[in-house]
């Protein structure tokens, strides 16, 4: 059933219904609705995992369970999950699991090289409204085709960081000596093909792993191979429908799209896995400059995350070629449902004193950290009072009534901010104008409106701040 078809009722009446509230529910109703927006999953109900209900347990999985499957790599704190996913467009629910990006290295580095690229990929880290972006993986290429070599590189990699591992080789024997150096860390093996599948399924049943299926530019083909390996006992499959630059960009970005249509539109359970990309293929042909290498495996990877891949296969480590990628990926994996948001409350900058300007702003992420990063650049000592409003931007806060001079009046007096200042004036940002009367009137404060945009403050705090400081001196 779709995701948007499916109501709180549905999941009801399977649920044991004893309002037990051992879910930190008040009541099965409530654990219903939960369930049904996504937000609990069915191992909360500690009555539907007793031997009795286990029927009822099976038929709510069906019920609720993702069009694509979910996928685990790795263990511990730093395992990656891909897949999991509901619908085709995002503004139909949400997206769960952001794309995965491993990056790669080859068993031919020398050791300086190789542990200092897996240091940089781990290190990778930038902060974005207030999340940490960085990357997830790294993927072990055989270059070499020597299993001794490609054991003793994994074994390196394993040494270098946590991260967990792709395994790519398309001989068997090659993936086993890789397996071994890192039998506990649950890595992904790449790949299975119509030439070696069945050894390689061998090897994932043997050491518990998920298993990359590939058969580039040949839908027909993944599909007969998917469905072997399911039938041969492999559950846990990563789709690889092959990644093309150039002239066959087109052709790849429609096999992503078809077999995520066939899984969520069509549920086809042999097409419902996640899907693998590999933008380092822009790396086939150096260039003479490889900063166009590294401009095409960044537009590849933008491309197929809207197009569903599930995890990126990437070579390059600049900075500039991989932010779009992870910006992209931040914003089309927040939920809609629920708006990127701060903490409501008082914050301050510098060292501020009685004498220092109180402004306030939204708690919408985007817009508090860009109103901060603002302040910040003014060098000036002041409070920035955070005012609740569920989420959204300060214009289309005051559209829907979310941002009043009620909810204004209460960020003050909650913040309690009247017993660090002296006077009581109060910078509101230019877009709340049309409140400014109302705020004055409800809370007694003087109200002046401030910059239509943050990057004015510096400026305003600079000139008209510093002429009502001269009024408060005197």
């Amino acid at each position: 059933m779709p995701v948007k078809e499916l109501s709180p009722i549905d999941v009801y009446k399977l649920l044991p219904r004893t309002n037990c509230k051992r879910c930190k529910e008040p009541n099965c109703m409530s654990f219903a609705a939960r369930l049904a927006a996504r937000e609990a999953i069915l191992q909360e109900c500690p009555e539907l995992l007793e031997e009795k209900n286990m029927a009822q347990f099976d038929k709510l999985w069906e019920l609720l369970k993702p069009a694509v499957k979910t996928i685990e790599i790795g263990v511990g704190d730093n395992k990656v999950t891909i897949g999991g996913e509901y619908v085709l467009y995002r503004h139909e629910f949400t997206y769960f699991h952001p794309t995965a990006i491993a990056i790669d290295v080859n068993d031919e580095m020398e050791d300086k090289a190789l542990v200092e690229k897996i240091q940089k990929a781990a290190d990778f880290s930038f902060n974005y409204i207030g999340l940490n972006l960085h990357l997830d993986m790294i993927s072990i290429r055989s270059t070499s085709n020597d299993p001794k070599k490609f054991e003793s590189t994994v074994k390196r990699v394993a040494e270098t960081t946590h991260l967990p591992i792709v395994l790519c080789s398309l001989t068997p024997a090659v993936i086993e000596q890789g397996l071994a150096a890192v039998s506990q860390k649950k890595p992904l093996i790449y790949a299975a093909t119509k030439d070696n599948w069945k050894d390689m399924a061998d090897l994932a049943l043997m050491y518990k792993c998920p298993l990359v299926v590939s058969a580039p530019n040949n839908l027909s083909l993944l599909r007969s191979l998917t469905s072997t390996l399911l039938d041969y006992g492999v559950q846990d499959l990563v789709l690889d429908p092959g990644t093309s630059s150039d002239e066959g960009f087109m052709d790849t970005l429609n096999d992503f799209t078809m077999l995520r249509i066939s899984a969520v539109k069509e549920g086809k359970e042999d097409l419902g896995f996640p899907l693998l990309g590999a933008p380092i293929v822009a790396w086939s042909k150096k260039e003479v400059d490889a900063t166009l290498n590294e401009w095409k495996e960044s537009y590849l990877a933008s491309a197929l995350i809207v197009r569903y891949a599930d995890l990126l296969i990437m070579h390059s480590v600049s900075g500039w070629s991989l932010l779009p990628a992870v910006f992209l990926r931040q914003n089309i994996y927040t939920d809609p449902r629920k708006p990127v948001s701060v903490e409501a409350g008082l914050r301050s900058f510098g060292q501020p004193n009685e004498l220092s300007p109180v402004m306030f702003t939204s708690n919408f992420a985007l817009t508090y950290y860009t109103v901060a990063s603002d302040i910040e650049n003014s060098k000036t000592n002041a409070y920035l009072l955070v005012v609740d409003t569920e989420g959204i931007s300060v214009e289309s806060a005051i559209a829907g009534r979310k941002l009043t001079a009620e909810t204004v009046a209460d960020g003050l007096r909650n913040s309690k901010v009247e017993e660090k200042v002296k006077h009581r004036i109060l910078i509101i940002p230019g877009r709340a104008a049309r409140i400014s009367g109302e705020i004055e009137t409800l809370t007694g404060w003087t109200v002046l409106v401030g910059p239509m945009d943050s990057s004015g403050i510096p400026k305003y705090l600079e000139t008209r701040w510093k002429e009502e400081v001269a009024k408060l001196s005197t």
